[in-house]
């Protein structure tokens, strides 16, 4: 396989990756670090990917045991979530105050869910895939991945709104 082979096979679904890693590890340089570790490991092994189905989905679980393993030894300890994915110069101050508020709050909540939740949430709504392919990166039933999106999609929303009514933290 030639570089450029190599390159338009990998290069869609590098930011896909690097996303899953942020999401995972919460740190820019961490995730960009692990992004580029799973980048050389796909190109190292780049003779054996034509033997894959899905090269995206494979990179995306070895993304996600690679930040795992990372978590787990303990490198990254002092990380925190920033999200700030809403930028808009037509929005009255205000309303983007308010929905940066909103981005913050669901960002903060979603860190809060158990890991297979947050993994899914990352999966389904943020990265786009479908229940079959998160259901075969997680090694999960179809069944188990739609009501664990439900449950955490229902816990966002109810924390979101006591939020906004009451303002409970």
């Amino acid at each position: 396989m030639t570089q450029t082979e190599f390159l338009n096979i990998v290069m869609p679904f590098k930011d896909k990756v690097f996303r899953l890693a942020k999401r995972l590890l919460i740190s820019t340089e961490e995730a960009e670090d692990a992004t580029q570790e799973v980048l050389m490991k796909l190109w190292n092994n780049k003779k054996k990917i034509a033997e894959y189905k899905n090269v995206e989905a494979f990179s995306m679980t070895m993304t996600k045991n690679f930040c795992f393993d990372k978590l787990k030894s303990k490198q990254a300890q002092n990380l925190k979530i920033v999200h700030s994915n809403y930028e808009s110069k037509e929005t009255a101050l205000q309303k983007q105050v308010e929905l940066n508020d909103s981005v913050n709050w669901v960002a903060k909540i979603i860190e809060d869910l158990p890991e297979q939740q947050r993994m899914i949430i990352q999966l389904r709504d943020i990265e786009e895939y479908d229940y079959d392919e998160i259901a075969k990166m997680l090694d999960m039933n179809n069944t188990a991945v739609r009501v664990n999106l439900s449950r955490a999609r229902k816990t966002i929303r109810e924390k979101l709104t006591n939020t906004h009514n009451y303002g409970i933290k």
